[in-house]
């Protein structure tokens, strides 16, 4: 198909979580650098946001609160002054040219992608094509979740319209102000730049079916801090597990979660020594900060979500069973909270991890 003329005003499009839009900002540099006089917008999620805003890559963000309008709920009355007021402000923004960051998997998600999109009245509007993407008029073939990488499927849409990238790197939200209440939150509680570990046990609250057990991380940071003398900086939201590895502490543990915004998470983890996480946002932000780490997968896919790290070390450590991965894999769903036993995460053993982790220390030195 042939390429449109070069866009003047772009539309970047992606609902979804932190990580998710983390793993889209190398493709939004490339556009940004491709077309340096359009105008280029993204419609994002409230909570995503601080990762864009004020970050250069784009010139406007629009803010659709997604999650509230889950399943059918997009039909029901309560959805319509919302839905208006959007259409108003995509229709005013005069777009020419929609980038749509999202799979086409289920029915109803495709019908409302579809649906924001014609609000636009765009003329342009390339995405990924899974066979279901008539609509679009610059297909990129989408071959399944986990044929290639998520950010190099989203580069994929941007050299689609000819923007090549240059940078292949993670966009980190951070400035002076935020690295420096970083810094004083770690110098408060003791921990030098380079000198302690970083452990998220949770995974967001999209699939708590991603996380490893406790105990497990409580075991791993005792064994870091009796072989390396690291101690463990524990972060999240309120929601995670940090409570639970409290309990089976072995070991110095400091407890982060729920003190630190998303920029000054992200300026802990720029000094931490090494990161571990499972698939969670945090791992993504962890791979922007170019952290050494180590994540563990379960029942999503790690071919396609494992942390983007082209200019810095990183593990995925994982059990090779046959029925994993279960989650994400070709142009399904699948199994989003996996199965009953997890066996893919209650297998897994902290000398595994360990194993993995050890290997990154000894590349980082």
């Amino acid at each position: 198909m042939r390429t449109p003329a070069s866009p003047q005003r772009i539309l970047a499009i992606k609902l979804a979580d932190l990580g998710d839009v983390l793993n889209i900002t190398p493709a939004l540099r490339a556009l940004r650098q491709g077309f340096p006089h359009a105008r280029l917008d993204a419609l994002v999620n409230p909570h995503t946001v601080p990762i864009l805003e004020g970050s250069g890559l784009v010139d406007g963000i629009l803010v659709f609160p997604k999650t509230q309008f889950e399943g059918w709920r997009v039909l029901q009355p309560a959805a319509w002054g919302p839905l208006a007021r959007l259409t108003r402000q995509l229709r005013a923004a005069r777009y020419d040219t929609v980038v749509n960051f999202h799979h086409l998997t289920t029915r109803l998600g495709r019908a409302k992608q579809r649906g924001l999109v014609r609000m636009t009245a765009a003329t342009t509007v390339v995405g990924l094509d899974n066979g279901r993407g008539h609509w679009l008029t610059l297909k990129v073939p989408d071959h399944g979740f986990g044929y290639k990488r998520e950010v190099a499927y989203w580069l994929d849409l941007a050299q689609a319209l000819g923007a090549k990238a240059t940078d292949l790197s993670l966009h980190l939200p951070l400035s002076p102000e935020e690295q420096a209440r970083a810094d004083a939150l770690l110098a408060q509680h003791g921990l030098k730049p380079g000198q302690f570990a970083v452990f998220h046990p949770g995974s967001g609250g999209f699939s708590l079916a991603r996380r490893w057990d406790p105990v497990k991380f409580a075991a791993l940071a005792a064994a870091l801090y009796r072989r390396h003398g690291l101690p463990t900086a524990l972060v999240g939201t309120a929601t995670d597990d940090a409570p639970a590895v409290l309990a089976a502490q072995q070991s110095p543990l400091v407890d982060l979660s729920g003190r630190t915004t998303f920029r000054e998470l992200a300026g802990v983890l720029r000094r931490a020594r090494l990161f571990v996480g499972t698939d969670s946002g945090v791992m993504h932000l962890a791979a922007a900060a170019r952290t050494p780490l180590v994540a563990i997968f379960g029942p999503t896919n790690h071919r396609a979500w494992a942390p983007w790290t082209p200019y810095s070390p990183s593990r995925v450590v994982r059990l090779d069973l046959p029925c994993s991965p279960c989650a994400y894999v070709g142009h399904q769903v699948g199994q989003r909270e996996g199965c009953a036993a997890r066996t893919c995460l209650a297998q897994l053993s902290v000398d595994h991890v360990l194993a993995a982790v050890e290997t990154i220390l000894e590349a980082d030195i």
